[in-house]
Order: C-alpha cells, then sequence, then structure tokens
C-alpha cells in the first residue's frame, strides 16, 4: 500500500511516474481517514487543498530540480502557516491564523513538498506525553492505552501510523526524540542554529530546535537537507553551508574506524532492563560494522533536570507574557478592566501546566532569586556543553538510551508532574549543550512489546555522521513490523 512507502521509496516513485501525486496524497488521506479516529494525531487537515495542489503538480510533471516534489508532509503546529491556523495546542490561539509562513515551511513548500496537516501536541510544547492539549489526547498506534510521547506526539503517532510521509516537530527538552522513541520512528533535533526558528511560537529560545520526524533515517537526511541553512529573519541561525546530507547518509560501507562512546550516567540505575536491552543489543551490531566502543562518563548529567527545567520554565515566562489579551489571541469576555484583561485572558487561555511554568519561571527570575535559580542554571548548562566537549575528544559520537522506559500509560504521569519531568533525562542535555541528536528505533521492548529508541549524539554540526551511522546501523537491525495498535 502507497501510506507504507518511506519517503525515499517515494519520492523515486513519483520521479519516475510510477504512482502520480494525486494517488500518493489521496492514500495518505484514507489512511487518516482510517486512523485518525483512533488516535487522534491531527488538530487541523488541508484535505481539499492538498488535493488541488496535488493536481497542479500531476499536471506539471515531475520535476528533478524540487527535492520534495509531490511529497505529502504534516508540520507541528507550533510553526506557523500562512492563511492555516496555528493553535500551538492551546485555547489561547485557537482561531489564530498566521499571515506568513515559517522559515522551515517556507522551505518545505518551495522544495515541492505538500502540507497536509498540523499536527496536535502538549501546549506551547509544554509536557512530555501530549496530554497537555487543549483540543486532545493524542495516542499511541502501538498501544492505544499508552502516550506517543510529547510534546511532538501528532507528529511521531501520524508518522509510525502512515498519516504522510515525514513530520515537522520541535524539540526543547526532548520532544521530537521521546515521542520519536515512543512510537517507533527515526527523529532528529538539529545542531540549535541548524534550522531557522523563524514562525516557531517561542517556549524556551535558547533551547528550541526544529526537526524532522520521518521512518528511516535517510528520509529524515531528504527533510533536513530542505529545511537546513541560514536564515537572516532568525538571529541565532547558522552561516555555514548545509552538506548533502542524504548522499552522505547513503554512502555505503560499515563503522570502521568510528568511535561510539557509552556515558556510565546513561546506562546506570533507572533504567528499564528491557530498554537497556534493546539499545546493548543495538551498540553490539555497531561493534559488530567495525566501531570501536569506549566507555566514558558526562559527570554533570545529575543536575540537567534542574538546570533545564529552571532555564526552560524563566524563558518561557518571559516569552509567552506576549499573550495577555490585548494583543492578539484570546481575550476573555469576562473581563471588566485592564487588570481583568490580563488576568482572567490568562486564566481562561492557558492550561494548568503552563500556567505553573509560567509561575516557577517567574519566580526564578524574580529580584532576589535570579542570582540563586537561574544564574546557577546557567551556570550548570556550562559545565554541562564542557563535559561533552571533553567527551568528544576520546569519542566521535556518544550513543545512549533516548528514554529510560517505553512509553507510559495515559494518565499514569499526569498529576505528578517531576515524574513526567523525569521522563526527559536522557534528552535535556543535549538541548541545554545544544549539540545534535537522533532517536533510532532499535526493536521492541521484550516485557511491553513497545518500541525502543537509541539515541546517538554527537559534535556541533555533526548531523551528517548522525544520519550515516543510523543509516548504516538500520540495515542491520530488524525492521519494526506494522503499530500493532493498529492490527
Amino acid at each position: 500500500m502507497l501510506h507504507d512507502l518511506t519517503l525515499t521509496q517515494a519520492r523515486k516513485a513519483l520521479a519516475g511516474r510510477e504512482i502520480g501525486v494525486v494517488e500518493l496524497v489521496s492514500a495518505c488521506l484514507t489512511r487518516i481517514e482510517a486512523t485518525e479516529p483512533r488516535i487522534q494525531a491531527i488538530l487541523t487537515l488541508r484535505k481539499e487543498e492538498a488535493l488541488k495542489e496535488a493536481k497542479t503538480l500531476d499536471a506539471d510533471g515531475p520535476d528533478p530540480t524540487l527535492p520534495l516534489w509531490g511529497i505529502p508532509v504534516t508540520v507541528k503546529d507550533a510553526l506557523t502557516t500562512r492563511g492555516l491556523r496555528t493553535t500551538c495546542g492551546s485555547r489561547m490561539l485557537e482561531h489564530f491564523v498566521p499571515a506568513y509562513d515559517a522559515h522551515l515551511v517556507h522551505r518545505l513548500k518551495k522544495a515541492g513538498a505538500i502540507i497536509l496537516a498540523k499536527t496536535n501536541m502538549d501546549e506551547f510544547a509544554m509536557g512530555s506525553s501530549t496530554e497537555n492539549s487543549a483540543f486532545q489526547t493524542t495516542r499511541n498506534p502501538w498501544n492505544l492505552n499508552r502516550v506517543p510521547g510529547g510534546s511532538s506526539g501528532g507528529s511521531a503517532a501520524g508518522i509510525a501510523a502512515g498519516q504522510a510521509m515525514a513530520s515537522i516537530g520541535t524539540d526543547t527538552g526532548g520532544s521530537i526524540r521521546q515521542p520519536a522513541a515512543f512510537c517507533g520512528v527515526v527523529g532528529l533535533k538539529p545542531t540549535y542554529g541548524r534550522v531557522s526558528r523563524f514562525g516557531l511560537v517561542a517556549y524556551g529560545s535558547s533551547l528550541d530546535q526544529a526537526g524532522p520526524i520521518a521512518r528511516t533515517a535517510a528520509d529524515c537526511a531528504a527533510v533536513l537537507e530542505v529545511i537546513a541553512g541560514h536564515d537572516p529573519q532568525d538571529s541565532t541561525s547558522l552561516d555555514v553551508p548545509v552538506p548533502p546530507y542524504s548522499h552522505l547518509a547513503a554512502e555505503p560501507g560499515g563503522l570502521e574506524g568510528l568511535r561510539i562512546g557509552l556515558p556510565t550516567e546513561y546506562w546506570g540505575p533507572g533504567l528499564d532492563p528491557e530498554v537497556r536491552e534493546a539499545c546493548q543489543e543495538a551498540v553490539n551490531r555497531a561493534a559488530g560494522l567495525g566501531a570501536e566502543i569506549v566507555e566514558l562518563s558526562l559527570p554533570h548529567t545529575p543536575y540537567a533536570i534542574a538546570a533545564y527545567y529552571i532555564t526552560a520554565m524563566a524563558e518561557a515566562s518571559s516569552n509567552l507574557a506576549r499573550f495577555d489579551g490585548v494583543r492578539y489571541g484570546l481575550r476573555s469576555a469576562k473581563a471588566r478592566d485592564l487588570m481583568d484583561v490580563y488576568a482572567k485572558t490568562r486564566t481562561d487561555g492557558f492550561g494548568e501546566e503552563v500556567q505553573r511554568r509560567i509561575m516557577l519561571g517567574t519566580y526564578v527570575l524574580s529580584a532576589g532569586y535570579y542570582d540563586a535559580y537561574y544564574r546557577k542554571a546557567a551556570q550548570v548548562r556550562r559545565l554541562i556543553r564542557q563535559d561533552f566537549l571533553k567527551a568528544f575528544e576520546s569519542c566521535d559520537l556518544i550513543a545512549g538510551p533516548a528514554c529510560p522506559t517505553t512509553a507510559f500509560g495515559i494518565g499514569e504521569n499526569l498529576d505528578d508532574p517531576l515524574t513526567m519531568y523525569l521522563t526527559d533525562i536522557f534528552t535535556i542535555s543535549l538541548n541545554l549543550s545544544g549539540l545534535p541528536g537522533l532517536s533510532l528505533p532499535v526493536g521492541l521492548g521484550n516485557g511491553s512489546g513497545l518500541p525502543v529508541g537509541l539515541q546517538l549524539f554527537g559534535p556541533d554540526l555533526s548531523e551528517d555522521r548522525l544520519l550515516r551511522t543510523a543509516v548504516r546501523l538500520e540495515a542491520v537491525l530488524p525492521r519494526l513490523p506494522e503499530p500493532s495498535g493498529l492490527a
């Protein structure tokens, strides 16, 4: 069936006129109709518009100069899309229709991709389960009673279910890699600044990074090649050349000469045995391909959770101050004076988790507490990055589990924020350090039967190395079957 094709396979079939764009888009729409009532991954669907664009592309014929010609993709609802509502999973922006495209959305369209839908997410990207959306709870296609991970859970669940060829997620503390691991797909968080943040609704500005989610590493490479690059509209965008990721990832060979570091802090107590077993087997496969395995330590890892949540919440409290009922978005109809507008709009518009993070962020930035919390977190952040830079003197990549467990149950951690925050323990260090990371599905847990993700991370701008390693590992790892929750 066409919805089972990878992006790479679909691109080849379209270029050779084996299939048409309308045929491919229709297959994805049919799959959405069949799966969406069960997984609820989509907030806004562009059915008629997508079919119209597909007909135009078919009429013009394949264009080899457009790398994503005719490929249906979905986009997380945190990225602005011209003429298409962008809610960020919040009542605050429920009816917001942007007048412009995010820079990466513009690049996708320019490359010939068809935006099929906007995907569900935790409100303002705050959460690790996609249970905090103001509109619906997305479910994991492998087990409908489990979460897909968050906050890009709609993107990951949709790709696992075959709703599109690729999706764009955002990663502030692991929100691409964690849901990719839970749903058995590949998720890549690029180096901070590699992909423009222009048009991305900000949560933590120094941490946010958009990236691809797809079924294979080669597919992620193809999307990254399109969306990466300098953007003068984003002052943090890196002005460095974009390598031909898809060509580099497809190079034949093993992993001879590659040194993979295993940090003791990622493989110790607290790691679920079934996750350890699957990840260790993948590392053994890497060694079988010629990689050298090196043990190392990242000593400041235990402080990452505290440093991350202080930093992220402080930045969130500042970024979300713009949603006050005056400039744009929701305005409470119950307000009777100016203070009422501020208070009631934010009470009505923000969910519980967002309000919690704004209050905590405001507290750590307040006079008298800034030095004790925010400044200290910034100092720890620097030490965590130094750990990585030192580690990369003895290895080329680092490997560890993406998450300590497989997908947890819906509602299981919802009333326990601290436990929910700890589910990000293996992913947040990369956001604090700005480094790239990739989650690769390496099998199913022996006990749960749910996907397990191995996380690979490397130095700044090492996406080509990450993708090439992932492609070679995919070739020797068992391919996951169709998600059991949709069977």
